[in-house]
């Protein structure tokens, strides 16, 4: 009995043993799980914290920016230089999830300069009509600010009657006349940096920045090679869906001269000039406006006179024939503007399916 009884006693003792060991066990595990979870929850926050207020990864899906930015580049984007704007919805960090018609209060956090001419910039497609936090990102060269007047003749831009500077990575369409019975091999076009888009014969239209122009017109077979610029009398713009570009007669190659609007700035209406600013009096400023002919009504008062309440911008793409910017849709408002491009810091090749490894890391060309 007494040895029966000690046998207890061992297993009692072991199994309070084992509890308390197992007890121990999981006070453990519960503080491991809350420090990663502590952890994961701290990394969320702050990453959405610098993605909100600091700097946000933007990858490169068009070739509209080429040869500055090449499709598959991804940029970190400077949200601070320009002000960051507090959230302007709700919805689910990290996703386009979000509610729709729920715009929230918010301001821009004063930055370290205005936009620049010449500035890359990130912002949201004004056109879109969702909240504007929540419409497409894009990104262009801004060759305009507000108050500058722009023009454009024979493709080549006007920013304030002088000729706008022309980087060495801006990509156009050439025409290039080829001696007769002779043919440009596409795979040497492409080496060359080349693009071909149209073949009539010995004439091809190819588009290329001006070095690659250069080389190809050096080729034996080779005639001429110059800028391919639509005629005046092309009316690409009647075509076009866009009330911005139907305030002009014509194409995008010749734009007369028009001024980027600016806050403060006092418009006489009339019935010629109304598609030039109607985007941004009834959508960006979001007035009331009925019009007959050179008669305005603006939210119920009869005047021609409007005073504008945001600063705007111009953005065009580098690769200038391949790029739906604002000389088709118009300008962009203060309050689209996301961040600056800042640097690449890495690249993809989806034709190679390699990664551009003499890109990781670089400034993005023609930043200053």
């Amino acid at each position: 009995m007494a040895e029966e009884s000690k046998n207890n006693l061992r297993e009692k003792a072991k199994q309070r043993l084992s509890s308390r060991i197992r007890k121990k066990e999981t006070v453990q595990a519960k503080h491991w799980a809350r420090e990663w979870l502590d952890a994961i929850l701290f990394a969320f926050i702050a990453a959405l914290i610098i993605r909100t207020f600091f700097i946000e990864a933007y990858r490169i899906p068009t070739p509209s920016m080429e040869q500055t930015l090449l499709t598959g580049d991804f940029l970190l984007v400077s949200k601070v230089h320009y002000g960051a704007r507090t959230p302007m919805s709700l919805g689910v960090p990290f996703t386009n999830i979000h509610l729709r018609g729920v715009q929230l209060p918010w301001f821009r956090f004063p930055g370290f300069m205005d936009v620049r001419r010449n500035d890359i910039v990130v912002f949201n497609y004004p056109i879109d009509t969702d909240i504007i936090s929540q419409k497409t990102n894009y990104i262009k060269r801004a060759v305009g600010i507000p108050g500058d007047t722009l023009a454009i003749r024979d493709k080549v831009l006007y920013v304030n009657h002088e000729q706008a500077e022309f980087y060495s990575t801006f990509e156009q369409t050439y025409e290039v006349f080829v001696a007769d019975r002779l043919r440009l091999s596409p795979s040497r076009v492409q080496s060359a940096g080349g693009q071909i888009r149209q073949q009539s014969g010995s004439n091809y239209i190819i588009n290329m920045n001006e070095e690659s122009a250069r080389i190809i017109e050096s080729w034996q077979e080779v005639k001429e090679v110059r800028p391919a610029v639509l005629p005046e009398s092309f009316n690409d713009f009647g075509r076009q869906p866009f009330t911005f570009a139907r305030a002009f007669r014509g194409n995008h190659h010749n734009m007369p001269d028009f001024v980027v609007p600016f806050r403060g700035q006092e418009i006489e209406l009339t019935a010629e000039n109304w598609n030039l600013y109607r985007d941004v009096i009834e959508r960006y400023e979001r007035n009331s406006v009925s019009r007959n002919g050179d008669v305005f009504v603006i939210n119920g008062e009869e005047t021609n006179r409007y005073v504008v309440q945001k600063d705007y911008y111009f953005m065009m793409g580098d690769n200038r024939d391949n790029s739906e910017d604002s000389r088709f849709w118009g300008f962009v408002p203060e309050d689209h503007v996301v961040g600056r491009a800042s640097i690449i810091y890495f690249s993809w090749d989806g034709n190679s399916r390699m990664p551009r490894l003499s890109r990781v890391f670089t400034r993005i060309h023609g930043i200053r």
